[in-house]
């Protein structure tokens, strides 16, 4: 590592459990993030703070005035822009160090897969179950971690899924294919720093994959209310069955 590097990241390398090794390993590392709304905005930003090499940045969407309550990737000059660009514009201000790809699509099917293949973490910051599920499949398919979160009102919830290990549960234990579209925050609206909270804890729960540090959320589920700031944490059995994660192994 250079010297702009070692003064950069010198914060994370006092910590024992990163030192030069670890943000050596972070640099070398590359991740996939699906949105770059309200979740994928802190991901985004913490991840390249943090010194992650490469980041592949997926949304087809166009940043919109109703985004910029929550989503503070973006700002009133990116209105109308793609939001891979105004994504990647910011990022790259925030750290010049790092490779940005971006790719302004909606990756379905082998494309997806060859995406999701590339990467050493997968964020689904996406707000749909149609997008959710399809990541999900790509994931066990690939084989590689998926990190994911959802918020909404005052509601929110995050869980890692470790798609690469045939005895951990997947997206699709959890719900089963029938989780209602309308439950997003177009229908139903949320509180700003509610996907802030939840898209930051995306960020921490990928860095720790990558460093291999710590007790990730993998295997359970973890919930949050804003309203009494109350935190719960359940198990998540892996379902027999799920015709997802039984099928790929």
């Amino acid at each position: 590592m250079n010297d702009d590097e070692l003064l950069r990241y010198s914060r994370q390398i006092m910590l024992p459990q990163v030192d030069v090794a670890g943000q050596q390993k972070l640099s070398n590392s590359r991740v996939l993030i699906i949105g770059l709304g309200g979740l994928g905005s802190p991901v985004s930003m913490y991840l390249a703070a943090s010194g992650v090499g490469q980041l592949e940045l997926v949304d087809f969407d166009h940043v919109d005035v109703s985004n910029l309550q929550r989503q503070i990737l973006h700002d009133s000059t990116n209105i109308g822009q793609a939001k891979t660009e105004s994504a990647k514009q910011h990022l790259e201000k925030i750290n010049p160090l790092i490779k940005i790809t971006t790719r302004n699509e909606k990756l379905t099917g082998n494309a997806l897969i060859e995406a999701v293949k590339h990467a050493d973490v997968v964020v689904d910051a996406s707000d749909n179950f149609a997008t959710r599920f399809a990541v999900n499949k790509a994931c066990l398919a690939a084989k590689t971690p998926l990190v994911s979160a959802a918020a909404i009102r005052m509601e929110g919830q995050i869980s890692v899924f470790r798609c690469d290990k045939p005895d951990a549960p997947c997206y699709q234990c959890l719900y089963q294919d029938s989780g209602d579209e309308d439950t997003n925050c177009t229908s139903n609206g949320v509180l700003a720093p509610m996907v802030g909270i939840l898209g930051s804890m995306q960020a921490l729960e990928t860095l720790k994959l990558l460093l291999n540090i710590g007790d990730s959320l993998a295997g359970k589920l973890m919930l949050f209310d804003g309203m009494t700031m109350q935190w719960r944490t359940m198990k998540l059995p892996k379902d027999p069955g799920c015709t997802a994660c039984n099928s790929s192994f």
